[in-house]
């Protein structure tokens, strides 16, 4: 092993620190869940559904990691609060907050109630950021505090049928920019912005051939993301090897942007 690999391989991994995942039991959440155990974390898997949650722990310490499930919905500031309290009394603290649960809520905008534009900014806008607001004390107390926001390609673009969504996510990455600025210098907040992947989410809409191939066709890589392949981005900006980054979108979307 050489001198460079003992320098970058550790600057990648997350011995010992506490990372809250929203929406952890699924598709992207589950993904980066599993992907910060493999890298030392201990994970705690929050999603509104128990079993599910607790699925995602099994198979965490089935692989030799470490995780712990609180079931929470984020559009409920009450249990943000109670996940908050649940790591801390679990594990001792909060280093890596990542807001990850989404409502995918779409339609036309013609047709959109005030019931529905609630339920989408309460789970895409307001729970992201009372789950950081909560947790804000203990990771002013980390050594490694990181905040990550899952947003979407979609908050830079917009997308027909799925204005709801794409305008939340939006916000969510001007909140960002914000928290960024007045966290720092000690707590560095980020966004993933990924594009077209294979999940639950997705799943109508990439069952459909024709939107399928409307999808493939609007990437670079010409192809839908598997959710492991968002990990590597989120390890990244958990991690020591982006220690100088702040208040930055990483883009993961097969050139869908571009």
């Amino acid at each position: 092993m050489n001198d460079q690999t003992e320098v970058l391989r550790p600057s990648f991994d997350l011995p010992g620190r506490v990372a809250v995942v929203t929406g952890g039991s699924r598709g992207l959440g589950r993904a980066i869940a599993r992907g910060f155990a493999a890298a030392g974390a201990n994970v705690v898997v929050a999603s509104r559904k128990t079993d599910a949650c607790d699925a995602v722990v099994s198979e965490i310490r089935h692989a030799g990691g470490e995780a712990f499930a609180v079931p929470t919905h984020v559009g409920r500031p009450d249990q943000l609060d109670a996940l908050v309290t649940a790591t801390v009394e679990h594990y001792g603290g909060v280093d890596i907050v990542v807001n990850n649960a989404a409502n995918p809520l779409g339609g036309p905008l013609g047709e959109m109630t005030p019931e529905a534009f609630d339920a989408g900014f309460r789970a895409n806008v307001q729970g992201p950021i009372m789950l950081a607001v909560a947790a804000l004390p203990h990771l002013q107390a980390s050594q490694s505090p990181s905040v990550i926001n899952v947003i979407t390609a979609g908050a830079f673009a917009g997308a027909e049928y799925l204005g709801l969504y794409t305008g939340a996510k939006a916000a969510m990455w001007n909140f960002t920019r914000t928290m960024a600025k007045e966290w720092a210098p000690h707590i560095r907040v980020n966004a993933i912005a990924p594009g077209p992947f294979d999940t639950d989410m997705m799943r109508a809409t990439l069952d459909e051939p024709e939107f399928h191939q409307r999808i493939v066709d609007s990437t670079l890589l010409k192809r839908v993301a598997e959710p492991a392949e968002v990990v590597g981005a989120a390890l990244f900006l958990a991690s020591d090897a982006s220690s100088y980054v702040t208040g930055s979108c990483l883009t993961v979307d097969g050139g869908l942007l571009a």
